[in-house]
């Protein structure tokens, strides 16, 4: 899912619940939410000005598996790059964890997975601090996270609720009794002209 996820345009939109027919972003405070464009799932954006505007995506999937990646115009590391890197969220941390290069938008970065409860723990944290071993990557604010991930769960159990049925438009008319309301209807066919 990530890599279609990285694919798509990040343009805002009118903050308003994500339904999973309607894969246009939308908007919570800093973050964005969308439906991937092979719609196995939804990911939530948010962009960082500073030196190569940074963005930073979490994309949850049907299966319930979550992909982290983070972008930046300057960095070098190249696609499929093989990465140890250490996360530290407000209340936990990830040492020595693997990340794989990849590169978006004129941007190169990273994309890692986490366990299932991954989610649950971004969204309590102010924080997400990356580093190569001694060398600091990135320090991301996490503030409106918690809203933002509750809405990417919502836009995921979106897509796993089965499609609503379509009414028909039309009905052939030999569907329809000549009589609805007789005592006993009968079918157009069997009666007499």
């Amino acid at each position: 899912m990530i890599w279609a996820a990285l694919t798509l345009g990040l343009a805002g939109a009118a903050a308003a619940p994500l339904q999973a027919e309607d894969p246009a972003p939308r908007q919570l405070g800093a973050w964005t939410v969308t439906v991937s464009k092979d719609r196995q799932g939804c990911f939530l954006t948010r962009q960082y000005d500073r030196s190569g505007d940074t963005t930073l995506l979490l994309g949850l999937d049907r299966d319930g598996s979550n992909h982290l990646s983070v972008l930046n115009a300057n960095w070098s590391i190249r696609p499929k790059d093989r990465l140890k890197l250490d996360f530290r969220l407000s209340r936990g941390s990830y040492p020595r964890h693997f990340a794989i290069g990849i590169a978006s938008d004129g941007k190169r970065g990273f994309v890692t997975s986490f366990e299932p409860k991954f989610p649950g723990y971004f969204a309590s944290a102010a924080m997400l601090a990356i580093a190569r071993g001694d060398v600091p990557v990135e320090r991301l604010a996490l503030d409106g996270s918690g809203a933002a991930v509750t809405a990417l769960r919502r836009c995921v159990d979106g897509l796993r609720s089965p499609p609503r049925a379509q009414a028909r438009d039309t009905v052939a008319p030999g569907d329809i009794p000549r009589d609805p309301f007789a005592h006993t209807p009968r079918h157009p066919s069997r009666q007499a002209r």
